[in-house]
């Protein structure tokens, strides 16, 4: 009998196994502007895909570690197929608190890649049955190769408060504009998506404040579940794991082009027996083992509270998200120190490093994963004020 200790080991071990040829399609990704489907057919093989899928429709529903390890090691081949396998991941989380009929509908082939667009950039209005949905979403990270996707909207009841919701739509209907000219993270596609009239059925369609609470009506997999780990927990939780892989990416390559390596202008034959070199090699070693303890850190407090049905108090949720500010910024770090030591001929398209170096300053940039406002928020609480975010 197999356990999800031992699923999760067996395709961590398949990643690993292609993470030399998800980084030698890194060019082919970038000058296409999204991923061969070769790496997509990889993932599936190696049953990434079912990793987040609830087990009765044929899914492994790893817990939120295991998860986070396999990101890890995907974008520690390709940076932007790990970013686009992060946006699929979570967002098959947010259809698991669908009702059982979106459910079914969403998860039948036991294997399912979902994108999404989180920003309320578009309008629901009710009719008959469901809703008719119109908008355009911005970076839709994963949209090129997703089967479904989740559009954040509002609806407008005049007299009456507007509410969010998310609506799950087949990627077929989804217009994908060529939007996508970039000097980072090329490969994940994140095109604009656009939306017009284009009707939604009602079990597809559901509040967003009932969405990330676990209260949509007519769902069966409530309670302690071991999987209601919260959308803005689980987005960052799973995000993080890319920088780290992109900064173990670093670290790797800059060692593998050490040996035999001068400095130029310089006596230094061999730049590996410069102390100069040496620190900084250990400065970005240890600035990666020190984001990855705080990883193992809060998603072992993410599962904890899952499996006990509980709510993280708020002081826990807002260190758990300074934490994850500032892993992105060691990951960060230890990449930029790393670069900096590289030489000249590190700048060659034809070395992966400068891809990795461009990703993560480019990732660096996300709005909820920018260490700032992570920061901001933790150090808002500990000198005794409210956190001043719904992100948590």
């Amino acid at each position: 009998m197999t356990t999800p200790a031992i699923e999760s080991d067996s395709i961590l071990d398949a990643v690993r196994e292609i993470v030399p040829r998800l980084r030698e399609n890194g060019i082919k990704a970038e000058e296409n502007r999204w991923i061969p489907d070769e790496n997509i057919e990889l993932l599936d093989k190696a049953d990434v895909f079912r990793i987040a899928v609830p087990k009765r429709f044929g899914g492994l529903d790893l817990p939120v570690a295991d998860q986070a390890r396999i990101i890890e090691e995907v974008g520690r081949g390709c940076g932007s197929t790990g970013w686009i396998l992060c946006s699929w991941i979570s967002s098959a989380w947010i259809a698991t608190q669908y009702s059982d009929k979106a459910q079914e509908e969403i998860f039948a082939d036991g294997a399912v890649r979902i994108s999404g667009g989180f920003t309320p950039t578009g309008t629901a209005v009710e009719t008959e049955g469901g809703y008719i949905l119109n908008g355009s979403w911005r970076f839709n990270t994963g949209i090129r190769g997703s089967h479904w996707n989740v559009h954040a909207a509002m609806i407008e009841r005049p007299g009456q408060e507007d509410e969010e919701i998310f609506a799950i739509v087949p990627a077929s209907e989804v217009e994908i504009l060529d939007d996508w000219h970039v000097s980072s993270a090329s490969g994940t596609g994140s095109s604009t998506t656009r939306l017009k009239d284009v009707f939604v059925p009602a079990h597809r369609v559901a509040g967003a404040v009932e969405a990330l609470e676990g209260l949509v009506e007519g769902r069966s997999n409530t309670g302690a579940t071991g999987r209601n780990y919260g959308l803005t927990a689980l987005v960052m939780g799973l995000s993080v794991p890319v920088y780290i892989g992109l900064a173990r990416a670093a670290l790797e390559l800059f060692l593998e082009r050490l040996p035999g390596r001068g400095i130029a202008y310089t006596h230094w034959a061999e730049q590996r027996e410069h102390p100069y070199t040496q620190i900084q090699v250990a400065t970005a070693a240890n600035k990666i083992t020190a984001a990855e303890a705080l990883a193992a850190g809060w998603l072992r407090r993410m599962q904890e509270a899952a499996d006990a049905g509980e709510q993280l108090p708020m002081e826990q949720r807002v260190a758990i998200r300074g934490q994850m500010g500032y892993a992105v910024q060691l990951a960060k770090e230890a990449v930029g120190v790393l670069h900096d030591v590289s030489g000249a001929s590190i700048i060659q398209r034809a070395v992966p490093f400068q891809r990795v170096h461009r990703d993560i300053e480019g990732l660096y940039l996300h709005g909820l994963m920018t260490p700032l406002g992570s920061l901001e928020a933790h150090g808002r609480v500990l000198v005794g004020l409210d956190p001043d975010t719904d992100y948590l």
